[in-house]
């Protein structure tokens, strides 16, 4: 089978979490960036990536790189492409994305326009044709500029990865699922521990939790852009993987995840969520104030994205709400909490420094994850 280079983009301070993902599932790592990891394989390696990968927001299927640093420059080479090995005569193609950063072409509504004029010559030449319909599948491209390297994909996802399907309803600061499952795959927790989320909104953490602790794939309830590519992968890749996904499902498992909220409304969808998601059955939500959660049990986890000043009418209430956090928390002594926020005070008013302290970009917005450690539980006798 034909051998390709894939390129997986994350939020930038979760590479680590993707390149360990990427070895879980075999793959062959060939490089780790900020903010991206490139791997190679087959028609199989982009199937199951789409299918099983938490934490990626797409798998790009990498067409060349090359130095260009005029508009001639990016034409020609963009020209001298391969375009008909990846795109029929019929084939729906566009640059939906262009970015440069610290190169000397940095308009991306015209490198999108010179990339597609290249391709469309380059096209013409092979297929003998003056006019395309473009009426037949979909290739969007990405191309990214980097210090005049630029860098030619085809969006193999279409839909963005983290949209699993099941997020019909959200609350008003919604953390993405890629970002939800990464922070939770941070952490040592596991299906066999307790895990609250006391501000869980519309439920992402929770969800992801009993998708990861359940062995439901990602990708298991969507379809995918490059599914329709019958001359570049075949169906059989896509339905070993279905096959796979569906194999991988734990039905008969017990997990005790809870998911808390001051706001009824977004409680309800939550659960709307869970179900949508196969999960309803393995969490419990309930509206409740962070002032009121308490256990007996040992060694739980809360692993929780609460408010950290998005709208200016919360930033004067963080104080007080941090500290309660700092309370509360340090009342379930033997548990570990790990607060991903980009309040740049939270360990102040919490009123102790995090055990580890993780930098993470969500979108624009710079946030630290701060990892609380609590102890080991003790090993049974038969362990």
């Amino acid at each position: 089978m034909k051998q390709f280079e894939y390129i997986s983009p994350c939020h930038f301070g979760l590479e680590s979490v993707l390149k360990r993902e990427l070895t879980d599932l075999g793959m062959e790592i060939t490089k780790v960036e900020d903010g991206k990891v490139s791997y190679t394989g087959d028609g199989n390696t982009c199937a199951r990536a789409n299918m099983f990968l938490r934490t990626t927001e797409r798998v790009l299927l990498k067409i060349a790189s090359f130095k260009a640093e005029t508009f001639d420059e990016l034409f020609e080479k963009t020209k001298a492409l391969p375009w008909e090995e990846y795109i029929p005569e019929n084939g729906k193609f566009w640059v939906a994305k262009a970015n440069s950063v610290n190169s000397k072409l940095f308009s991306p509504s015209d490198i999108q326009s010179i990339i597609k004029k290249a391709i469309v010559e380059r096209m013409k030449l092979k297929y003998k044709l003056d006019w395309f319909a473009e009426d037949g599948d979909p290739y969007p491209l990405r191309v990214t500029i980097l210090k005049d390297e630029v860098t030619v994909c085809i969006d193999t996802s279409g839909e963005s990865l983290h949209r699993r399907g099941y997020r019909k309803l959200a609350s008003k600061a919604p953390i993405t699922e890629t970002l939800a499952a990464a922070l939770i795959m941070l952490t040592p927790w596991n299906k066999d521990r307790f895990l609250v989320d006391p501000f869980c909104g519309s439920g992402t953490i929770p969800i992801e939790a009993a998708m990861i602790g359940a062995g439901i794939a990602p990708g298991k309830n969507r379809t995918f852009q490059a599914e329709a590519w019958t001359g570049l992968y075949s169906a059989k890749s896509w339905a070993q993987a279905r096959q796979e996904a569906e194999d991988m499902v734990k039905r008969d498992i017990e997990m005790t995840i809870q998911g808390f909220d001051i706001d009824g409304d977004i409680v309800k969808a939550a659960r709307q969520n869970a179900i949508l998601a196969g999960v309803d059955h393995l969490i419990h939500f309930q509206q409740k104030p962070l002032s009121e959660l308490s256990s007996s049990k040992r060694y739980g986890f809360i692993i929780t994205n609460p408010p950290y000043g998005e709208r200016l009418d919360e930033k004067d209430e963080l104080p007080t709400l941090y500290k309660e956090m700092g309370k509360v928390f340090g009342a379930l002594d033997s548990w570990s909490y790990y607060i991903i926020t980009a309040y740049e005070e939270a360990q102040k008013y919490i009123g102790r420094q995090a055990d580890k302290n993780r930098k993470i970009y969500n979108g624009m917005i710079k946030t630290y994850f701060y990892q609380y450690m609590g102890p080991r539980p003790p090993k049974h006798k038969n362990d």
